[in-house]
């Protein structure tokens, strides 16, 4: 485990692009990001905990009052994250976050942070272009979060057009723009190299006698 790794949140929601978050933490992961996960009920139903657990060596968190775990699970993650990811955003999870509603953990955590936030659409192109949806993304941009994509692609209802999720490449340079992989405060250093020292002067004269 990566202990000082900068902290990234990836939070999954119920669009058939969450199939694409396993390449999302995979690459964060080699890009010296710590990653742990929060799926929305609806988003297991694209892709198993299981999957994103053996990537991010991390438990996933899908339920806001599972047994046996921290029961205020939503502050701790919201603490300890430098930037909460949504990769895929649907509409849905959209509207909750510009309208302040957090009934779920991944909705509570959000809220519930100090972190940056980026946000990663995917979605039906008439969802998208909704006006509520459009407006909610305003009021989302106004509060200072970041968007990447959606890109123009094949969609699951057979279109081809804007909503597909943005391409991984573009989704972590996003993330390093935000929070550097590098350059963390209290991050380890490699050691410098070490030489054999020199003995010491005083210690050559009395080899010399």
């Amino acid at each position: 485990m990566m202990t000082n790794a900068p902290e990234i949140v990836l939070g999954v929601t119920g669009s058939i692009g969450a199939y694409r978050t396993a390449d999302v933490v995979r690459h964060l992961r080699e890009a010296g990001y710590a990653v742990t996960c929060i799926m929305t009920q609806r988003a297991t139903k694209f892709l198993t905990p299981l999957t994103l657990q053996a990537l991010s060596e991390r438990k996933v968190y899908t339920d806001l009052f599972e047994l046996g775990t921290d029961p205020i699970a939503h502050t701790t993650l919201a603490d300890r994250a430098r930037l909460i990811v949504i990769a895929p955003a649907t509409a849905n999870i959209i509207a909750k976050m510009a309208n302040g509603i957090a009934d779920d953990l991944l909705s509570c955590t959000v809220l519930a942070t100090r972190a940056k936030l980026l946000v990663a659409p995917a979605m039906n192109v008439h969802m998208w272009q909704h006006p509520t949806v459009q407006r909610n993304v305003t009021t989302l941009k106004r509060l200072g979060h970041r968007f990447v994509g959606p890109d123009v692609g094949k969609l699951a209802c057979g279109y081809e057009a804007i909503g597909h999720l943005a391409e991984v490449e573009d989704i972590l340079r996003a993330v390093k723009q935000l929070v550097p992989a590098s350059g963390v405060p209290g991050a380890a250093k490699p050691a410098p190299a070490r030489h054999a020292s020199k003995p010491k002067a005083s210690a050559r004269r009395k080899a010399r006698r």
